[in-house]
């Protein structure tokens, strides 16, 4: 009854696949039904016309802004927790994004001259054609002959796809907002480059500290290192390329390469100290401050970065405040709050002082002020009489708001990874040495972390049917 029960709950998921199978499909008619750009309107050495963008793109851009911002991040946690809503919600945000795609190819208003932005899409519609193609086979539970074989393989890409699409897919909608707006062409390619590759780095750097403070210790006490040395690996290889790539070298010193290039000095000076500081005499981690003194050294320096703009100086210098912020909140969380430890508590899960979210925070603030101070926003928002007040404001809501979603999406993988107990309201220990209560039974964890399809939508999915056949399945020994 088992298996017949099992069989039926496939078959009735399949005509959902087949939809999504046939959509996505449609994508390769793209070069023969895709809408063309005329760029008859567009000013000589300009990327825009002077048209307003129209409701088609406004729709194009909410939609993807949805799907890929929003959906597919939120399905790729609950396939990560094996959740049986992961399959539904991957169908609803592959439908939008291909809706969204052939809108992109419809709109009138704004004509745009060729882009990055075009270009890149169809990197990000092949990446979902294949996690879609991944997702099918898997659900088809092809287990026998050569499927034994390759299933394990088809389990890691799809993962690994999962899982690199939310960087993907950011880096479009950074082009796609660069697009819009015409800007980033000619000499000012360099200085967005700068400002939003920096930014980004700042955010991303704000997601890993906020991974690791709410479900990523039990993963740090495994590597047998400290925070810091990771921090200060990044910070030193960062440093490197920025000495030798903000200059030309064998050409004159320009504006302000001669400052870009020290800060990548200092970085990678301090990045090595931080490495050697990371470890005790005897082996074991150690924390130390290193980080937190460049992420503060580097505030400081943005802050006094001279401007040709008011509005510029003004935004440039909270941003330079924003980032000193994050450094000392740092410093004073290592030295004070965690005095030197790693968690607040060893057996209590939830006891995170609220002193450590304020460095995640402050980084995501300090990326969005930083993306948003290129030299055309400035000059855009001058224009506009915009004060700096508001628009600061404007990217503090934001970062408010992107700060809420990780943390959200973060609490549903570990409401599902580590449950806590009914009776005691904590994490149960299992056994094994807790570590930030993130002490669990290692087959859950494994289970957790495999991304995979198997027995999704089905009676696989109760928690107390045995999973031996499925690791088989997988090639993992139970």
């Amino acid at each position: 009854m088992m298996v017949v029960s099992t069989a039926r709950l496939q078959l009735t998921a399949m005509p959902s696949f087949s939809l999504q199978a046939f959509l996505v499909c449609a994508i390769l008619s793209q070069q023969a039904l895709s809408h063309e750009h005329h760029d008859d309107k567009i000013p000589e050495g300009e990327g825009i016309s002077p048209d307003p963008i129209d409701a088609t793109l406004w729709v194009h851009i909410i939609i993807q802004i949805l799907s890929f911002g929003i959906i597919f991040p939120t399905g790729m946690v609950l396939g990560i927790i094996r959740s049986r809503f992961h399959v539904p919600v991957q169908v609803i945000g592959t439908i939008l994004a291909i809706v969204g795609y052939f809108l992109g190819h419809a709109h009138g208003g704004r004509q745009f001259a060729p882009n990055i932005h075009a270009s890149f899409a169809s990197i990000l519609m092949l990446m979902l054609v294949a996690q879609v193609v991944f997702g099918i086979y898997l659900k088809l539970h092809l287990e026998r002959g050569v499927h034994g074989r390759i299933r394990r393989y088809v389990v890691l890409a799809h993962g690994v796809v999962g899982k690199t699409m939310p960087v993907v897919s950011w880096v479009q909608m950074l082009f796609g907002g660069i697009t819009a707006l015409g800007f980033c062409r000619g000499d000012h390619l360099g200085q967005c480059l700068a400002h939003f590759i920096m930014g980004s780095a700042f955010i991303g750097y704000g997601i890993i500290l906020t991974i690791l403070l709410l479900v990523g210790q039990l993963w740090l006490a495994r590597t047998g290192r400290s925070q810091e040395f990771f921090d200060s690996m990044l910070i030193a290889a960062w440093g490197c390329v920025n000495t030798f790539t903000e200059h030309r070298w064998g050409t004159a010193w320009v504006k302000n390469d001669l400052q870009h290039t020290s800060m990548g000095i200092v970085w990678w000076c301090a990045g090595l100290l931080g490495i050697w500081l990371s470890r005790k005499r005897d082996g074991r981690p150690k924390r130390n401050l290193v980080p937190g003194i460049v992420i503060l050294l580097t505030g400081w320096a943005m802050s006094a970065h001279p401007q040709g703009l008011e509005l510029s100086t003004h935004v440039h210098t909270v941003f330079g405040w924003t980032l000193m912020a994050a450094g000392a909140a740092r410093i004073v969380e290592i030295s004070f709050v965690l005095r030197d430890r790693n968690t607040i508590s060893e057996k209590d899960q939830e006891d995170i002082n609220s002193w450590q979210y304020l460095t995640p925070f402050l980084l995501y603030t300090s990326g969005l002020l930083f993306m948003g101070a290129t030299e055309e926003q400035m000059a855009m928002l001058a224009t506009a009489h915009v004060s700096h007040v508001s628009y600061i404001l404007i990217l503090y809501s934001v970062a408010f708001m992107m700060f809420l979603f990780v943390c959200m999406l973060l609490h549903l993988y570990a409401t599902h990874a580590w449950p806590l107990d009914p009776k005691t309201k904590s994490v149960p220990v299992n056994g094994h040495p807790a570590v930030n209560g993130h002490a669990v039974d290692g087959s859950r964890v494994r289970d957790a972390e495999e991304f995979e399809l198997e027995g999704l939508m089905s009676d696989d999915d109760d928690p107390e049917t045995p999973k031996v056949g499925m690791r088989e399945a997988n090639g993992r020994a139970a």
